[in-house]
C-alpha cells in the first residue's frame, strides 16, 4: 500500500530513545504509538543507519542491565524493529541542521517524508517550530 494513497495512514519517524521506551522500557506514554503501529494506522519509517544505531545502543552497559531486568534480549528488540519499521533509503540532508549530528538522520527522514517525528531529545524538540515550516511535527509522544 502506498503511503500517499491513504489519508488515514500517518508516517512516523522514531528516534532511538523512543524505540527504547516502547520496546524495552514499556513506557506507558508509548502505548498510543504501539497501538498505531500494530493496527497499521501509523507507518514507522526508518533507515538502515537507524537500525544500526539501535543495535549499537542495545549493547551499551546501562541498556544491557535494563534488558536483563526486563528479561529481554537485544535480538528481540531488533526483531520488533524489523517487523514494524519500513526501511527507506537514507534521506538527503534537510534544509535544517540539528545541533546533535547523531539526530540529523531522523530529521532528514522526517523532512523527506513530511512525517511526524517522535523524539525526547531537546536538540530535536527545540527545532519543532522550524520543522513545522517543512510539514514535520516534532513531539515527544503521541497524544
Amino acid at each position: 500500500m502506498k503511503l500517499e494513497s491513504d489519508p488515514h495512514l500517518r508516517r512516523v519517524v522514531l528516534d532511538t530513545n523512543i524505540v527504547l521506551d516502547a520496546f524495552v522500557f514499556k513506557d506507558p506514554a508509548t502505548m498510543p504509538l504501539l497501538d498505531g503501529l500494530h493496527s497499521g494506522t501509523l507507518i514507522w519509517l526508518a533507515t538502515q543507519p537507524m537500525r544500526d544505531e539501535l543495535d549499537r545502543v542495545l549493547a551499551y552497559p546501562q541498556i544491557v542491565k535494563r534488558l536483563v531486568h526486563y528479561r529481554l534480549e537485544a535480538a528481540t528488540v531488533l526483531v520488533q524493529f524489523d517487523a514494524l519499521a519500513q526501511l527507506q533509503g537514507v534521506a538527503p540532508k534537510a534544509p535544517l541542521t540539528c545541533k546533535d549530528p547523531d539526530d540529523q538522520k531522523f530529521i532528514d527522514l522526517a523532512v523527506a517524508h513530511q512525517s511526524l517525528l517522535l523524539s525526547k531529545d531537546q536538540a530535536v524538540l527545540c527545532m519543532a517550530k522550524r520543522l513545522l515550516t517543512l510539514a514535520v511535527t516534532a513531539q515527544a509522544a503521541i497524544n
